[in-house]
């Protein structure tokens, strides 16, 4: 159950987003990164249920707390819903970190065929419904995935006006959202950090070493902090396996592959592959990553601030999948688009630059824009408050703090 006087801020997007399917015999399944916020739209929703529905009973299951460290099977699981359900009134089932219950999917089947409680769960992991587990559950259940806050909801969290100064704060500690409860002192970016690296330990440790029995985990460790100091450049495995071997770390490919895709399955980092602006077909070789959350980036790097650019395309990077876009950086003969997103055969495209101080810089950002051949939204992001405006050619210049507050419609 909830705990009593637990204070929280809403989150109204996800719980719009799951509101048409509630009470309906499908199970809803949020996922994302470990400290997200997925718990806490948990109780949104309980705490919305108790109050249209006062009889309601619910059951919640919290996998990391000590009182249900014995449900570690999925018998175990239905052994206790079995117990707390009440004939007489609607029972609604919440399961947090569903994961740690191994073959959880057999109960939350059997639980779902009977039809005695409405389900809601949460995981930590990317794969936790694909492959075997995504057949046996199909057309059962919708998956929301849970993101850090968005620069809007952080600024709500924060109680800041959209400011540079808001805007440099977020582009440093990030968005997960605990970091809104620290107090506000002159220590609280070294509260934040030491906040962060936690995390990011916990992740490392919990969600990739363990749950994917990672045996280098000092190579990881590297790998990580590699991939925080190269967000946006753009590699691949192979490349990465040939610079190791210059620092005379050998590391076959095929484990440095393993090992992103651990990272990823975690949510800590994203692959963004490349496309063709023509037919948007992926190229298979060389990609870019970005972080889920850019206050653990920089939790893993000496200067965090060292490269503004970089936690700029991050940014951008993740208000595009906030929005539900599929992103790819575009390809246009010899020139690049940083950000190709995509939702319902509709795009938006965007080029990410810091300064916009002299004309080969307009030329370059503008241009390569003003040459993909269609009609769809595109867009110069910068800090670079002078070159806000519209081109000639319909291009638009967005001030990063304003784009990251647009609604895109697409």
């Amino acid at each position: 159950m909830i705990e009593a006087g637990l204070n929280y801020l809403p989150r109204l997007e996800y719980l719009e987003r799951v509101r048409p399917f509630m009470d309906s015999p499908i199970i809803k399944v949020f996922t994302g990164q470990r400290r997200s916020g997925k718990s806490y739209i948990l109780y949104q929703l309980m705490a919305e249920i108790k109050k249209f529905k006062p009889r309601a009973n619910i059951i919640y299951i919290n996998t990391e707390l000590a009182e249900f460290r014995s449900v570690k099977t999925a018998a175990d699981l239905q052994q206790l819903v079995a117990a707390r359900l009440q004939k007489k009134r609607r029972n609604y089932l919440f399961v947090d970190e569903i994961q740690e219950i191994a073959q959880f999917e057999h109960a939350l089947k059997s639980l779902f065929a009977a039809g005695q409680c409405d389900i809601y769960c949460t995981g930590s992991n990317a794969h936790l419904l694909s492959g075997e587990l995504a057949t046996y559950l199909a057309g059962r259940y919708v998956q929301i995935q849970v993101h850090p806050l968005s620069y809007a909801e952080f600024l709500f969290f924060h109680r800041l006006k959209n400011t540079n100064e808001a805007l440099h704060k977020y582009l440093k500690i990030g968005g997960l959202p605990y970091l809104a409860s620290l107090p506000r002192t002159a220590q609280l970016e070294t509260l934040a950090f030491d906040y962060l690296r936690n995390i990011y330990e916990s992740i490392l440790l919990r969600d990739v070493i363990a749950r994917e029995n990672i045996r280098n985990s000092r190579f990881l460790e590297n790998l990580t902090a590699y991939l925080a100091d190269n967000i946006g450049s753009l590699f691949s495995a192979s490349n990465i396996s040939r610079y190791l071997k210059n620092q005379r770390i050998n590391m076959p490919v095929q484990t440095v592959i393993n090992y992103l895709t651990a990272l990823e399955k975690a949510f800590l980092i994203h692959k963004v592959p490349r496309s063709n602006i023509g037919g948007l077909k992926i190229f298979e070789i060389g990609e870019k990553y970005y972080f889920e959350d850019i206050g653990l980036r920089n939790a893993l790097v000496h200067n965090p601030a060292g490269d503004l650019a970089k936690l700029m395309e991050n940014a951008v990077y993740s208000f595009l999948l906030q929005r539900g876009l599929t992103v790819t950086v575009g390809k246009l003969e010899n020139k690049e688009i940083d950000f190709v997103g995509a939702k319902q055969g509709r795009r938006i495209y965007v080029q990410v630059v810091y300064r916009i101080d002299n004309e080969d810089t307009r030329r370059r950002e503008f241009g390569n824009l003003e040459q993909v051949p269609d009609q769809f939204p595109k867009y110069v992001v910068t800090m670079d408050e002078d070159a806000v405006g519209v081109s000639s050619k319909g291009v638009r210049c967005m001030h990063l703090k304003d784009f990251l507050l647009l609604n895109i419609e697409i």
